[in-house]
Parts: structure tokens; C-alpha cells; sequence
């Protein structure tokens, strides 16, 4: 359903929200996106290189177990 909105001297066509829908649901099919495999988690020993400035250790030992 349409309804007109009067902007200034212009009356505009606006679509109503059933409308808007129809247009939402014909336009789904063409957004699939093909599911991505989740990317496999990389184990701790293959992390090198990580260097932590001392301050933020400092931060971080001194917050509780679950954080502040």
C-alpha cells in the first residue's frame, strides 16, 4: 500500500511497509552467500613472535580472574 507524503509543494509516493516486504522477500534469493568454512584454530605452539610490552603485563596480572 502507498501512501503520499506532501514535501514543500511536491507530493511524493511513498511504499507502505507490505510493499516493502514483497520487495525484501524477492530479493533474497540473489544475497545467498555460499557458507564459508570456519577457518581451523591455530595451536598455540606455532605462535611465535608475540612480544607484550611490560606495562600491560603488569595491567594484566593484576586484573581478577575474569577481568575488571
Amino acid at each position: 500500500m502507498e501512501t503520499m507524503k506532501r514535501t514543500g509543494d511536491v507530493l511524493s509516493v511513498e511504499p507502505g511497509l507490505a510493499e516493502l516486504r514483497g520487495d525484501c522477500a524477492r530479493m533474497a534469493p540473489h544475497w545467498v552467500v555460499p557458507a564459508a568454512a570456519a577457518p581451523a584454530p591455530v595451536p598455540p605452539s606455532l605462535i611465535h613472535g608475540v612480544s607484550v610490552p611490560s606495562a600491560s603485563v603488569r595491567l594484566i596480572s593484576g586484573m581478577s580472574e575474569y577481568g575488571d
